[in-house]
């Protein structure tokens, strides 16, 4: 597992971006590869639409503290929400040291790198270094895991949140709709996964039941939003305050009522 004992590497970056590489073994996948090239495969594949996902519950999450952002890539969520959020301080952690430069980069342009740390880690054994998130983020990213993969991780963060943590999710799915509808999404979905088994050596063939592991973790849904008729969700999970810390729940009336 990597612990803060554990840090292995500080690297500076050609723009004087100071980074730490954590937990040597194998990455789970070589996003370096794409890393420079990946906003562009993504717009011109789904064009600004993984972007909605991403940005749409920033609004609801401006008055967090501090927040753990997991494969966020080149940085576009955590950029928006420490301009959003100006008390806020985020901990980003990505496995490649390409897309950490991009982030870095991206965050330092807008003068917030001051309320940023990043973490160089394989998720697959990582550790939150502190306690007291309110806050997690993890945008395509779960898909990247098995099922018992993110099941540890989930395991392994939960500890770390405070009563009423939020978890911001935003993933592919098959669709429930039609026949014709299920068809076409899970042929995306499988497409997907077989191009970047191509660029990055992602093994993973399948999205994990990450709704299932969440609410085994104390999690409730307690906003959700769709778009490509359901081949793109984007949810906002809530730790509950009755296990968390016995007390009551905060006023949830903010989120838009769930079917």
């Amino acid at each position: 597992m990597a612990t803060v004992e554990q840090v292995q590497e500080r690297h500076v970056d050609r723009a004087g971006l100071a980074y730490e590489v954590r937990d040597g073994r194998e990455r789970l996948a070589r996003f370096d590869r794409v890393a420079r090239m990946y906003r562009a495969i993504e717009y011109a594949s789904f064009g600004p639409a993984l972007e909605w996902c991403r940005f749409c519950w920033i609004p609801e999450l401006t008055r967090r503290q501090r927040a753990l952002v997991l494969g966020d890539g080149d940085g576009r969520f955590v950029s928006k929400l420490l301009e959003a959020a100006p008390q806020l301080r985020a901990d980003a952690v990505d496995g490649s040291p390409a897309m950490l430069r991009l982030l870095r980069r991206r965050v330092a342009g807008a003068g917030n790198e001051e309320r940023l740390t990043t973490v160089c880690a394989d998720a697959r054994g990582f550790v939150p270094p502190g306690s007291g998130y309110d806050q997690v983020a993890t945008h395509f990213f779960l898909g990247c895991f098995t099922e018992a993969e993110a099941e540890a991780l989930i395991a392994r963060v939960r500890p770390h949140l405070s009563p009423g943590a939020r978890w911001v999710v935003s993933e592919f799915e098959v669709a429930c709709g039609g026949a014709l509808q299920r068809w076409l999404s899970r042929g995306i979905v499988s497409g997907l996964y077989a191009a970047f088994r191509v660029l990055t050596g992602l093994r993973v063939r399948r999205i994990p039941p990450w709704r299932a592991l969440l609410e085994s973790h104390g999690f409730v849904r307690v906003g959700s939003r769709t778009w490509l008729g359901g081949l793109l969700v984007a949810e906002v999970w809530e730790l509950e305050w009755a296990t968390a810390s016995g007390m009551d729940a905060p006023n949830r009336s903010s989120f838009p009522v769930l079917p």
